[in-house]
């Protein structure tokens, strides 16, 4: 991996111990090599009946986790609010919050804690060895030693509170931070479909249950019953270790042995999942979720229950014939669902999952109104018949074979640290009892499979037998209710009436002490001194520099960069735009999204798709604006095209993006199927992500770039796809998308204008694989026309309001500041960090109820953000964001500043790898990023004074310049809003 150099972790690579060899009560069990990822595994088992998987490997980030087998037996989410709970204070940590409390005493690259159907996990990593055992002895005390005190239970769980605290005549509502979290969870339709998915598959097994919680049944869980689930799993019998990097597994499992296990005697627990028993017939179900789309809201899927996921030949085997099916747009079964033109795009978790003890396999389609199950059901079974009686292309298998390849070479941290990655891979057969080896190493069952299809037909008999002859086979309906989120809510107010039914003004008064007493709790303020921490000497004052060489190729300039990627090249084509005519603004981004999924150079989509499944791991478009570190207005707009494929193919991915870029085809038909299925993809996030589209909504309102950033991907962006699938212009939009055939005119526009601006490359590859010829892309650029500088206009300063399907709210201000190399940004980024975890966190979250409160500052585009997600407060939570001047004036010290310039640090020091180190460093130089600028900033961070956080938010921060936004259920506008001047324009998503 390619990382910042620290004084951190060791230099040098330990040597694996030997099969049976003891540490301390420990026994190596298998050692075993990972060629792929120059790593070896080592399996040992502790005398207690823990389990510890190390993976040695060089790498500067170390990464742990422990994770335990969880069954619930009902869906009161007992797993997952015992998440929460056990990351509340624990014996040697007795603060309230050690988790939150570490995340700004430490440089950790990830931080978390999750609950799956059947387990619950709590990793993290870090590039520094002293954070590594801070963190790892905070996690170990958390989930073996915790608190668990009534009042976090109370906090995070479910309470009985009063409208107004201490005032019991006031109406009386549910409460709790992972009550809101599911109440904003099961408004998702991809979450009621999981949900679904389980129950309708496992009917008699724990997936029945809903294991983060179903908002009705979560008032059911009692402080004993989380007591005792706690006690019947999170023992080290039933605990699976894991550890990664190159730090010494001798000192890792002495901390563990004596911070853990020397606590415990063996004991036996039972979280055995069994068989579900198969189905006699198929099934159908249906589930409902709130929502008004009637015409295109609906998803029709077709499950069947597999074999064994523990089955590495089965589950491989799934795997690619998952892949061979649906893998790509031209897929055998994929073509033919979308090209029905029923549905929109593919139902949500289609294709083969693991995620189950039996595995499961899922096809249907989205975007469907009322009415379709049956034809849905009978298109996918009919489509399978044909592909099993048919037979499948021997190049199709092969491409998705090929696929695999890349995905085995592959060592990235892109999206999520690798570290990390390595463990997701082999935890589903480790837990389910089957060898973890196979979810890192596949070299057997490929060989085995390659022999098989050398020998015969393969996958079709598995289409004939384990699909269409399986009677255990489900037909689920996922369809919106308009009425329901309005019986939910009448639902939620007859179970407290029920609950509340016998309560005496004793009961009452109770409720005001709990209350009071939490309130009370809540305000405290705990000495976090036997918390570990580091200091600012432990941030690296340097940045990463890497060696490149560039050249000019015509218009073009190309970088090539040496990097140990494996045997992987990937290849970046950025193109700066010239100026861009407003009328083109809306369909960049629609652009971005078709060209890749459309036809090139006389080949369909299908054909294009084949042709990039087989040489590539595929191709990407994005649209993009820039900022000058020295000017905020000083904007760019680029159009960049990126691609991954193994050495060999190289020049034919090269091709690849050349034909896209030079001769992109679009059809009437592909361009609807496409639009729609964005349609659909967008209005399913609005639920998920409405805070990010709140930061959107508000930010266009100050800043230039925010503008472009809702233009292109908030909801005016959503609006605009809408007028363009309905074949309207959108209102109150001069020049609008009147529909697909204005779209596609403009299409042409932009290849057109592409080819006029300048190109920026970057290769990056091993050094024998950089003299790849690309003068097939730099050759296309005429370089006619200098970079454009868009001036787009900002919102009016008018507080939004989108109405859409949520029970809770996603609350956003936001504000423009300064440009990057001004004095106060630094400052602006360390606030943004001292603000989200001693202020909005307790605010928001503990006092206030909602899942998540978060303050950000884009250093480069200048804009500060607070928010909130999963909120039940809308004025409550901007009475917050208003109040946060006062908080500086709080007693702060100089550990509240170290642990927020620790935080805002680790946003100049992300996790790179041999993918991204490389082009990230050369764009950054090309914007003006450079590594000088970069360490001045990093310099100026360090020396940031609680002064500075006061003076920059009393500059940059004030109220006359706050631009507001919220995405929730109903019209804000009431009383309380008004008190604090705000008036809402509310509109419908």
């Amino acid at each position: 991996m390619t990382s910042l150099p620290t004084a951190a972790l060791p230099s040098a690579l330990p040597a694996a111990p030997r099969v049976g060899e003891r540490l301390g009560r420990y026994t190596v069990e298998r050692v075993e090599t990972l060629p792929e990822m120059q790593g070896t595994l080592v399996l040992l088992s502790h005398e207690l009946g823990a389990r510890h998987a190390h993976v040695i490997r060089e790498d500067d980030n170390a990464a742990f986790s422990v994770t335990f087998p969880t069954v619930p037996k009902d869906s009161t989410g007992v797993a997952h609010i015992l998440e929460h709970i056990v990351l509340m204070g624990s014996q040697r940590y007795p603060v309230p919050d050690p988790f939150f409390a570490m995340l700004p005493r430490s440089l950790n690259t990830f931080m978390n804690a999750m609950t799956s159907n059947d387990w619950t996990t709590y990793p993290f990593s870090t590039r520094n060895e002293q954070d590594f055992f801070n963190l790892l002895s905070v996690y170990l005390d958390a989930t073996f030693f915790p608190l668990m005190r009534y009042e976090s239970f109370r906090q995070d769980g479910h309470r009985f509170e009063f409208q107004t605290p201490e005032d019991p005549t006031t109406a009386l509502k549910l409460q709790g931070v992972v009550y809101n979290e599911m109440k904003g969870g099961m408004a998702n339709p991809g979450s009621v479909m999981w949900r679904a998915f389980g129950k309708a598959l496992y009917p008699d097994l724990t997936y029945a249950n809903n294991s983060g919680g179903a908002p009705e049944n979560i008032p059911e869980l009692t402080y004993e019953n989380l007591r005792a689930f706690h006690a019947a799993h999170y023992h080290p019998s039933n605990a699976f270790f894991y550890t990664y990097g190159k730090l010494p597994l001798e000192r890792i499992l002495d901390a563990i042995e004596a911070h853990v296990m020397a606590q415990f005697a063996a004991q036996v627990l039972d979280v055995s999942i069994p068989d579900q028993t198969p189905f006699a017939a198929p099934r159908s179900e249906r589930a409902a979720y709130p929502g008004t789309d009637t015409e295109r809201g609906a998803q029709v899927s077709v499950l069947w229950k597999l074999g064994l996921s523990s089955d590495a030949d089965a589950n491989l085997r799934w795997s690619v014939l998952s892949d061979v099916l649906l893998g790509n747009p031209a897929a055998p079964l994929t073509r033919p669902l979308i090209e029905s033109g029923l549905g929109a795009g593919l139902a949500d978790l289609s294709g083969y999952r693991d995620s189950f003890r039996e595995g499961a396999f899922a096809v249907g389609l989205k975007g469907l109104g009322a009415g379709q199950v049956q034809a849905v059901e009978t298109l996918v079974l009919d489509t399978l018949r044909a592909v099993a009686e048919g037979g499948i292309d021997p190049e199709l298998i092969e491409s998705s074979l090929h696929q695999f390849e890349i995905g085995q070479k592959e060592v990235s941290n892109a999206g999520y640290p690798f570290a990390l990655q390595v463990m997701f891979r082999m935890l589903g057969p480790w837990l389910y009892g089957g060898d973890p080896l196979t979810g890192l190493r596949l070299d057997a069952e490929l060989d085995r499979l390659r022999a098989d299809l050398n020998a015969g037909r393969v996958f079709e008999p598995m289409i004939e037998r384990d699909l269409l002859n399986n009677p255990h086979r489900v037909t689920l309906e996922l369809a919106p209710d308009p009425e329901l989120a309005a019986r939910t809510e009448a639902d939620e107010q007859a179970l407290i009436d029920r609950l509340s039914a016998g309560f005496t003004d004793e009961d009452r008064a109770r409720i005001v002490a709990e209350s009071l007493r939490l309130k009370e709790l809540q305000a405290q303020e705990h000495p976090l001194d036997t918390l570990p921490t580091l200091s600012l000497s432990d941030v690296p004052p340097s940045v990463l520099r890497l060696p490149y060489r560039t050249e000019q190729a015509g218009a073009a300039l190309v970088a090539r960069i040496p990097q140990p990627t494996g045997g992987l090249s990937y290849l970046d084509v950025q193109v700066r735009l010239p100026d861009v005519p407003d009328d083109l603004l809306d369909a960049l981004p629609l652009y971005a999204f078709a060209v890749t999924r459309g036809g090139a150079a006389g080949q369909d989509y299908a054909a294009l798709a084949r042709r990039m499944e087989a040489v590539t791991g595929g191709v990407s478009a994005s649209v993009s604006s820039g900022v000058h570190p020295d000017d905020l207005n000083a904007l760019r707009l680029s159009l960049s095209f990126s691609g991954k494929a193994l050495a060999r193919n190289a020049p034919a991915l090269t091709g690849v993006i050349r034909d896209l870029l030079a001769a992109p085809e679009f059809t009437r038909d592909r361009l609807e199927q496409l639009l729609r299925q964005r349609l659909a993809g967008l209005k399913a996030s609005v639920v998920q992500s409405g805070n990010a589209y709140a930061e959107r909504l508000a930010g266009a309102q100050v800043s230039p770039a925010g503008a472009l950033g809702e233009r292109f991907g908030g909801l005016s962006a959503l609006n605009t796809l809408k007028g363009i699938v309905e074949g309207r212009a959108v209102e109150g939009q001069s020049g609008g998308i009147s529909g697909l055939d204005d779209l596609i005119a403009r299409f042409g526009r932009i290849r057109d204008l592409i080819l006029t601006g300048t190109p920026v490359l970057a290769l990056t590859a091993t050094e024998p694989d950089l003299t790849l010829d690309l003068s097939g892309v730099t050759s296309l650029f005429t370089g006619s026309a200098p970079v454009g500088r868009p001036a787009p206009a900002t919102a009016p300063r008018t507080p939004q309001a989108r109405t859409t399907d949520s029970p809770v709210a996603f609350n956003a201000v936001a504000f423009q500041t300064v440009p990057y190399t001004h004095p106060d940004s630094p400052a602006l980024l360390v606030l943004s960090r001292l603000l989200r975890s001693n202020y909005l966190l307790k605010e928001i979250r503990e006092k206030g109820g909602a899942y998540g409160g978060a303050a950000s500052f884009d250093n480069r585009e200048g804009v500060f953000a607070m928010s909130s997600y999963r909120d039940p407060n809308v004025a409550r939570t901007y009475r917050v964001f208003r109040d946060a001047r006062a908080f500086l004036d709080t007693p702060l010290g100089q550990r509240e500043l170290t642990e927020a310039i620790l935080g805002a640090s680790k946003v100049l020091d992300p996790l790179t790898s041999p993918d991204t180190a490389g082009r990230m460093r050369f764009y950054s130089d090309q914007a003006g990023y450079t590594p000088d600028v970069q360490e001045a900033y990093k310099t100026r961070l360090l020396a940031v004074t609680l002064d500075d956080l006061r003076r920059v938010m009393d500059t940059w921060l004030t109220p006359d310049r706050a631009a507001y936004a919220v995405v929730t259920g109903r019209d804000p506008n009431d009383d309380s809003l008004k008190e604090l001047g705000l008036t809402f324009d509310v509109q419908g998503v």
